[in-house]
């Protein structure tokens, strides 16, 4: 195979963007500019490479677009179970639960990490941290600790499988050219791995920290603590509507999952739920939920109120998901199935895949190197504070990096469990793990630190069982 000076181009801009995470900086720049310089140099015209930056950036939208409608109807629906205080009256049952500190904290991992499947970490950090956090300092959980359990529950282990929702596995799936519904389900395993032995180090590192219920420096910590003020809202004039719409929609959920993971195990292929269709199905449960949410607690007004419900969802998912485009478009460009399009051209080089491909000689032919070279270069794009900037790239170096021991799928999971983990808000103190410290009133770089080792475990065990598992 020939590399011509776009090859170079693309490999030099493609160190570059590594270079750019690694001093976390923003790499929206750095894509743009590389998608412009790649094209000219292939194509030979200003005018062709004008164009192809901004197809780039249509076939990445039109890939994506998909994943920001689902964020964005998740997200209304809860904008509208808060905006009438059925979100909390939702977890008030848990509250009771807090007997003492060691019960309080895996109540904390279980309901972030259920939580945070259908809503991500982000919008249920505030109710987590709230209304649950309080109760369990209170029954004797240190706050530190609290604050470890709801971010690798919520932003470690929920969003780096992310099964539900399917943004990241769609975007490693994608850039790999793989079926979404492998990398989903070997990401949620690999999360689980993961996570719940990041779970039993932490309890067992800080489990002599947990004081009595009685302990005066609890009441100290509490004090300490950001508290919300008492919801007063629409449904305070509903109150057994409110009651009704907190049992309704998590039961709803929950018998979705039972039909998803019925059609998975049982059904298959044959009528089972594929691709997208898994969340295009919660997408749409999610949309009549908030439908019959808005009509009965605003009535006429649900007209108008319904608009702004969806305004806001679709606002928090081009906020976190919008400089994905330009960065998808730059390694969309390094794969043969976008490339094409993206230049305009019959046929056009997959940039990343060739590179890999002249490079492979002289790298370790082995399963257990290719799973953590693309361990470590998840883990190096989530130090841009988000977590999924990153997945395109991964994705595409797990397609080119497949060995006869080890396909795709795998690899590009094991990426996404690097960079969420990483950058969803575990291991940088710049991602949304601020806002988890923020609620909590403590050092964020006190929490990054009591992660560590936690996580960093998690990973390479979950690594290594990948080789043998799948």
């Amino acid at each position: 195979m020939e590399v011509t000076i776009s090859h170079v181009a693309y490999g030099l801009f493609t160190l570059v963007i590594i270079g750019t995470m690694i001093f976390r900086k923003g790499v929206v720049l750095p894509t743009l500019l590389g998608t412009f310089v790649v094209a000219f140099t292939y194509k030979g015209s200003f005018i062709d490479a004008f164009i192809a930056i901004f197809q780039a950036n249509v076939v990445a939208a039109q890939e994506l677009f998909h994943i920001f409608l689902i964020i964005a109807l998740m997200l209304a629906l809860l904008q509208s179970l808060k905006e009438v205080g059925a979100d909390r009256t939702m977890i008030q049952p848990f509250q009771k639960l807090m007997i003492n500190g060691h019960v309080s904290f895996f109540v904390l991992v279980g309901v972030t990490y259920v939580i945070s499947l259908f809503f991500w970490p982000t919008p249920a950090v505030p109710l987590i941290c709230s209304l649950l956090v309080p109760a369990a300092v209170r029954s004797g959980l240190p706050v530190t600790i609290a604050a470890v359990a709801v971010a690798l529950s919520g932003q470690g282990m929920a969003l780096s499988s992310d099964y539900i929702i399917q943004v990241a596995p769609s975007l490693s799936a994608k850039a790999a050219g793989v079926d979404v519904d492998v990398v989903a389900s070997q990401s949620l395993v690999l999360s689980l791995i993961s996570g719940t032995l990041a779970m039993i180090i932490v309890y067992v590192l800080y489990r002599q920290k947990i004081r009595s219920v009685h302990d005066s420096r609890n009441d100290y910590e509490l004090q300490m603590m950001q508290t919300s003020k008492q919801f007063i809202g629409k449904g305070e004039h509903h109150p057994l509507l409110r009651r009704l719409f907190a049992i309704v929609v998590p039961i709803t959920f929950f018998i979705v999952i039972i039909y998803m993971v019925y059609t998975k195990l049982l059904l298959g292929r044959m009528g089972g739920l594929e691709g997208g269709d898994g969340a295009a199905f919660i997408g749409g449960v999610a949309v009549i939920l908030l439908m019959v949410t808005t009509v009965s607690f605003d009535g006429h007004q649900a007209l108008h109120s319904i608009s702004h419900y969806l305004t806001e969802g679709f606002v928090f998912a081009f906020q976190a998901m919008g400089p994905v485009i330009p960065i998808a478009g730059f390694f969309f460009l390094g794969s043969a199935d976008f490339s094409s399009d993206i230049l305009n051209t019959d046929q056009a080089p997959a940039f990343l895949f060739d590179l890999i491909q002249v490079t492979q000689q002289y790298l370790p032919q082995t399963p257990l190197f290719a799973a953590f070279s693309i361990l470590i270069i998840g883990m190096i794009t989530g130090l841009d504070g988000s977590g999924f900037s990153g997945l395109p790239l991964v994705g595409g170096l797990a397609a080119s990096l497949e060995t006869s021991a080890m396909d795709a799928s795998t690899l590009a999971s094991i990426g996404q469990m690097g960079a969420i983990w990483t950058g969803g808000g575990t291991l940088v103190a710049w991602s949304s793990l601020i806002a988890i410290a923020g609620f909590c009133n403590i050092s964020v770089m006190d929490l990054v630190r009591k992660n560590v080792i936690p996580v960093i475990s998690g990973l390479t065990i979950a690594t290594v069982a990948a080789l043998f598992i799948f």
